[in-house]
């Protein structure tokens, strides 16, 4: 291809992606989408606490993750930050019931466990990820889990918490920071974290967004790691600098419609 040619693709990409941003950042798309847990909320807190569980049992189907999450939410009495702020042990173990696929009773008493402990002594979790815009977000996303993980725990609950330094995707925990961070007008996402710049996130990737990223030239990386999350994120700057992870709105949006068959 001739850089004149490559050009004009590269705009025509940036059309289509942007025409898909605007179809897909609108209220009406999360009806069905984990995000719609935390908006259900108001106060900080509540939607950093609500979003964070929705986000880390977002595997499988969509609406069995909302139904399940609202569930949680709602074990907490419609007041996360209030319930962990003033749990006994005795509250907590009501979630030992819990289920979500593989995240079972003893995982979520060890997450909420490590809720309480953190907004107890930093009553957010915004502070945990403060290393993001001078060390990036593998730096601290790696050092939130060991904050998060500094609450006893069984080994076999560190799977829910991804670690990019070991190559994962941490699609989870980059679909929850885009959620806090990302500001704009639309509706979507919350904004809620002043401290980190929209820059230096990271595009959340899973097999649905690797899959159209490969079809559009986006992403060239087989495996659906650290690096292919990277290597999409920078070709998404080149589009939005400044902003680059509004594009997976678009990518999860062309997805959605290819795997169902819909129209778009």
């Amino acid at each position: 291809m001739n850089p004149e040619s490559a050009q004009r693709s590269s705009n025509e990409l940036k059309r289509l992606l942007d025409q898909k941003t605007i179809q897909y950042n609108i209220p009406g798309f999360i009806t069905n989408d984990p995000i719609s847990v935390p908006h259900g909320f108001s106060l900080k807190q509540d939607i950093e606490i609500a979003g964070f569980l929705a986000a880390s049992i977002s595997w499988g189907n969509r609406r069995s993750i909302v139904a399940n999450a609202q569930r949680l939410v709602g074990m907490m009495e419609g007041e996360p930050f209030n319930f962990l702020l003033h749990a006994k042990s005795y509250d907590l173990k009501r979630f030992l019931n819990f289920v979500h696929r593989t995240f079972n009773g003893d995982d979520s008493l060890f997450f909420l466990t490590s809720l309480q402990n953190i907004y107890r002594e930093y009553n957010s979790l915004e502070p945990l990820f403060n290393t993001m815009n001078e060390r990036g977000a593998a730096h601290a996303i790696s050092r939130f889990r060991s904050i998060f993980l500094s609450t006893d725990h069984l080994p076999r609950s560190e799977k829910h918490i991804a670690n990019p330094l070991a190559g994962s995707a941490a699609k989870r925990i980059n679909m929850f920071l885009r959620w806090m961070v990302r500001r704009d007008t639309c509706g979507v996402d919350f904004g809620l974290w002043n401290s980190i710049d929209p820059a230096y996130l990271v595009c959340p990737l899973d097999i649905h967004v690797g899959r159209v990223s490969r079809e559009l030239g986006l992403l060239h990386r087989r495996q659906n790691d650290w690096s292919a999350a990277m290597e999409l994120t920078e070709a998404l700057r080149v589009f939005d600098p400044d902003d680059p992870v509004k594009y997976d709105l678009a990518l999860f949006g062309i997805g959605m419609h290819k795997l169902f068959n819909i129209p778009s």
